[in-house]
């Protein structure tokens, strides 16, 4: 205080200004205690911002002397590293609640592996230092206390067929490990690497690492419960130890493979493209069919908790929980005895089949051959096994039902029903018959050709023997315009609504380039190529009033009309053509005959050549069949490569009478 020397006179002005000395001096305390406040919670903040970029050894120079005598710097940085990174905290954030002094209590946000998590806490300072130690990181931890992580893994859908039967699911395989003191050396590498086709040199690169004692089990690889020879081989070697671990399984392997696809190890590209997805190192994801389409409704999602251990193994406190969600069943529409008989009967072909129900575009088979097993890539391929997958000439690798192909004959009721629909064709003319036509010299050499030249040459006729003169003749008459108009109509060279991708239909882009080229389209040549799902979905308009339904491989996806390109009446012209195609004795499909239902169908072979003259051309071969008055609706439409010396598409037709016939008997 100071010494203040007054005189009557001026008393009163000196109180005053004294007083006003003392309220500066007062407001000087308080802003100093102020500033003082909001220092340490700067301090604060700053610490939990170098908790969210790992900046230990920066928050270490943050504490009090006192708390860095009780905690080295790396033991500081070791405790905290473990903890914060094995939660795999970020997005910290703070709130403070209250200030007493160099106490501040505050509120703590922040997300884990396990989720979010939020908790209140309080901190104090020594000369503006935080007095640390481990309760900072959670209020119940103590220096003695672990943080543990337990995950609870959850169980991947199962892809079912329509009648509920297991396509992909848990299963059981063998985990084929080494102890290495129980192994005589290295003097039976050489064994178990020809049993499970892995390398000496691999094992031994394995069998080094250092977190190896004598009594460990290192697994080398996973192998079916199947082969008993191979398991009684392994058994048989010192040191060579089986257990059983749970994997994905596909019971009906190559059956369903392309269908349903497969899974394999994530990649590191699987890691960031799918960052904070769940996914780890260890972890599988679906790679291609209903398993990839599929992949976030199947995998579910982790339970994972985060708790504090005391030092006698206590639960002591949870810090955050996430329960686990198991992934969802998915149902296909498919039947997989269908699904079997359809690949039994080509499963040495390369050939793509589709069975579809017209009346809801349903999926009842999908199937494409040669193929691989399922199961192969959840055990893990060997080099020399891929090797052998990626050389085959046949392409057990290609999606044949995604492809696109030459349709053949199969086209000719297509473009009789556009002819029919746009009026351009007259179904009783008489076009005249002839093996070997061309419209004038203007054509050259190029002959259109046909092994049946029926009289009359009309609608019926050209469609019953197949006769490809009568739909080159036709297909001028139509003209380009209305050929392309009802290609258009049928979605011909637009996506396929469909769950897995599919290859687009096409025809010749803009104007045909000639007549000849618009003669050969009108029997399924010239640059038609159609997918076996839209060729389903077409034929299936005939036996459904015109209506095309958008196909569908998920029991839960709705049933949709995806087109009508063709009125009922046309539809069923061409239905009753097609009838007489398999029911009358001179028909390309009679041999399907079945007199105890009513079937309609059309065989179709299409050449793959350079030149009308190339005589080393392959041939597609095509059926596709359907019921039209029964109370099973069902279209199957089969494509088969290189058929060409074995029959043509009579080589299909017989192939196909076993599935459907078993299909309609059940």
């Amino acid at each position: 205080m100071y010494d203040v020397y007054v005189n009557n006179n001026n008393k009163k002005k000196l109180i005053i200004i004294g007083g006003a000395v003392i309220g500066v001096i007062l407001i000087g305390f308080f802003v100093f205690f102020l500033l003082s406040g909001d220092s340490k919670e700067k301090n604060l903040k700053d610490f939990y911002a170098k908790i969210n970029n790992q900046k230990y050894d920066e928050m270490y120079a943050m504490i009090s002397d006192d708390a860095k005598s009780t905690y080295t710097k790396e033991a500081f940085i070791k405790r905290n590293k473990n903890i914060y990174d094995g939660m795999e905290v970020t997005d910290i954030n703070i709130d403070i609640v209250s200030t007493d002094g160099d106490k501040i209590t505050y509120t703590v946000n922040m997300k884990t592996v396990a989720g979010s998590t939020e908790f209140e806490n309080t901190t104090q300072f020594k000369d503006d230092k935080i007095i640390w130690n481990d309760s900072f990181i959670y209020p119940d931890l103590g220096s003695t206390d672990k943080v543990r992580i337990v995950e609870d893994k959850a169980q991947r859908g199962r892809i079912l067929d329509r009648n509920g039967t297991v396509l992909a699911g848990k299963g059981e395989a063998y985990s084929v490990g080494l102890v290495r003191g129980k192994l005589n050396g290295e003097n039976d590498y050489d064994k178990i690497a020809k049993l499970l086709d892995l390398t000496k040199e691999g094992i031994q690169k394995t069998m080094s690492a250092s977190w190896i004692k004598d009594d460990s089990f290192v697994p080398l690889k996973t192998i079916s419960k199947d082969d008993k020879n191979l398991e009684n081989d392994l058994l048989a070697i010192a040191g060579v130890k089986l257990t059983t671990t749970n994997i994905r399984s596909y019971p009906y392997g190559k059956v369903t493979s392309h269908l349903v696809g497969y899974m394999q190890k994530v990649t590191a590209e699987d890691l960031d493209k799918h960052k904070g997805e769940g996914y780890t190192e260890n972890s599988y994801i679906g790679r291609s069919g209903i398993e990839a389409a599929y992949e976030k409704d199947l995998k579910g999602k982790d339970g994972i908790e985060i708790y504090i251990q005391d030092d006698s193994g206590e639960r002591k406190a949870s810090i955050a929980r996430q329960l686990r969600e198991d992934g969802k069943d998915m149902t296909l529409t498919v039947d997989i005895t269908l699904q079997k008989s359809l690949y039994n009967q080509f499963q040495n072909d390369k050939s793509a089949s589709v069975a579809m129900n017209p009346k809801t575009g349903e999926v009842l088979a999908l199937v494409s051959t040669p193929t691989f097993s399922s199961n192969d890539f959840i055990l893990g391929m060997s080099t020399s096994q891929w090797n052998a997958l990626n050389d085959d000439k046949n392409k057990p690798l290609l999606n044949r039902f995604r492809s696109t192909w030459v349709p053949g004959s199969c086209m000719k009721p297509i473009t009789a029903a556009i002819g029919l629909e746009t009026k351009s064709l007259d179904p009783a003319k008489d076009f005249s018959s002839a093996m070997k036509w061309q419209k004038d010299s203007s054509w050259g050499s190029y002959y259109v050709t046909t092994l049946h030249a029926p009289t009359p040459n009309n609608l019926k006729n050209g469609l019953v023997y197949s006769d490809n003169v009568y739909f080159a003749k036709a297909a001028l008459e139509i003209g380009a315009d209305n050929l392309v108009k009802g290609y258009k109509s049928l979605k011909i060279g637009e996506e396929i609504p469909f769950e897995l991708s599919l290859n687009k239909s096409q025809y010749s882009s803009g104007d045909f380039k000639d007549e000849i080229q618009i003669a050969d389209s009108g029997y399924g040549q010239g640059q038609i190529l159609l997918n076996p799902v839209q060729m389903a979905s077409v034929y299936g308009a005939f036996v459904n009033e015109g209506k095309m339904m958008a196909p569908h491989v998920v029991k839960t996806t709705e049933s949709s009309v995806w087109a009508q390109p063709f009125s009922k009446d046309v539809a069923n012209e061409i239905k009753e053509d097609l009838i007489q195609v398999i029911s009358d004795k001179n028909g390309t499909g009679h041999s399907f005959y079945n007199k105890n239902v009513v079937l309609a169908g059309k065989t179709g072979t299409g050449e793959i050549k350079d030149s009308q003259d190339d005589t080393e051309g392959t041939e597609v071969g095509w059926f596709t069949v359907m019921t039209t008055d029964s109370s099973q609706p069902i279209v199957i439409s089969t494509m088969v490569e290189d058929v060409k010396g074995r029959g043509g598409s009579n080589y299909v037709t017989n192939r196909m009478k076993a599935p459907l016939n078993e299909y309609l008997n059940k």
